[in-house]
């Protein structure tokens, strides 16, 4: 994984509540094992029509919104316990998902591959919601150490909740067999004091 330590960048907002593991990214395309290659179908039956014509009216297909940060409305990445969704998400270019509430095993799955889930107050969620749609060119500063997301040059900021173990792998870039190999030292001086 790549270290995530601080992260500014204008938003994309997908002003929708409840969206599913499916609408994230559809059964169809599950096929696949290698985690190249699922961003191409992030939100394929909201970005594209049956006919495979492109969704002018989608967010993610309005040329105004760019960004690396994707906000969304409450109860994001709820039903089937898919990674493939984290894939999809992070393919795709994300590297943080906001909303009010995120569903456990997807929170699980986004911390698992890098994806940072920036739970916020409902209040701060329409506030920068608000402000995106408004302009387009606004950037929000990620800061995972000191666990807060503001909106840059303004007062608008809020702090985040994150497991302290998944917030050592993201600021280092480890996953679960990097963090144990960079303990090694560690776990050999603790085994060495057991007496069996």
């Amino acid at each position: 994984m790549e270290q995530f330590k601080t992260l500014t960048s204008t938003a994309i907002p997908l002003d929708i509540a409840n969206v599913d593991t499916d609408q994230i990214i559809p059964a169809r395309f599950l096929k696949a094992t290698d985690r190249k290659g699922f961003g191409d179908h992030v939100f394929k039956d909201w970005r594209f029509h049956n006919d495979g014509s492109v969704n002018t009216d989608f967010v993610l297909n309005n040329p105004k919104f760019t960004g690396s940060i994707l906000i969304a409305g409450d109860n994001f990445g709820c039903g089937s316990s898919r990674e493939h969704a984290a894939w999809a998400i992070t393919d795709y270019g994300f590297k943080v998902v906001v909303s009010s509430f995120f569903a456990d095993i997807f929170k699980g799955n986004a911390l698992n591959n890098g994806l940072l889930p920036v739970q916020v107050s409902e209040d701060f969620l329409k506030q920068v919601l608000q402000l995106v749609k408004q302009n387009p060119e606004t950037e929000l500063e990620v800061h995972l150490e000191n666990q807060t997301i503001s909106v840059k040059n303004s007062e608008i900021t809020e702090t985040f909740e994150i497991d302290a173990y998944k917030k050592t792998c993201m600021i280092n870039g480890y996953d679960d067999i990097d963090y144990l190999v960079n303990n090694k030292k560690l776990i050999e001086a603790f085994e060495a004091q057991k007496t069996y």
